[in-house]
């Protein structure tokens, strides 16, 4: 009999814990990750702020709660970085990175920058947490388009 208890409770154990690890797997199902990356603007690399503005990276919240990504970075290959501030990716919504100069929406933030950060041939981008963990990347290796779905 104490045997058959041992067995039922071991059995009762095993059970709670699948029933622990589903919630945890649930949440792994949505992320914020990189989804395009716009690296060789249209026409002519001129360095002008349309010009600059025309490569971006995009990145989409899949969850269905806000994320706050201030201090979570965007890097190329060359660790040129750009830093979040204040800003909260509302769930199933998208932000998109751009180059050059201009003022941050809710739907797009800008590097302020005045010379181009992807290249127009290959290149690697990484998301970080604000603690500097990997969070997600995307590579392209192409001359053939101008972007890459990630």
């Amino acid at each position: 009999m104490p045997r058959a208890r041992i067995t039922g409770a071991a059995a009762l154990a095993a059970a709670a814990a699948t029933l622990i690890m589903f919630p945890g797997q649930a949440q792994a199902a949505g992320s914020v990750h990189l989804t395009k990356i716009w690296y060789d603007s249209p026409g002519t690399d001129n360095r002008s702020n349309a010009s600059l503005n025309g490569e971006w990276v995009q990145i989409k919240n899949t969850t269905s709660g806000s994320v706050s990504l201030r201090g979570w970075t965007l890097t190329d290959a060359s660790r040129h970085t750009y830093t979040f501030g204040a800003f909260t990716l509302k769930a199933g919504k998208t932000v998109t990175v751009k180059t050059g100069k201009g003022t941050n929406t809710g739907a797009t933030v800008f590097q302020q920058r005045g010379a181009y950060v992807w290249n127009n041939d290959q290149d690697k981008a990484t998301l970080r947490r604000s603690s500097g963990a990997v969070h997600d990347t995307c590579a392209y290796n192409s001359t053939r388009y101008d972007y890459k779905n990630c």
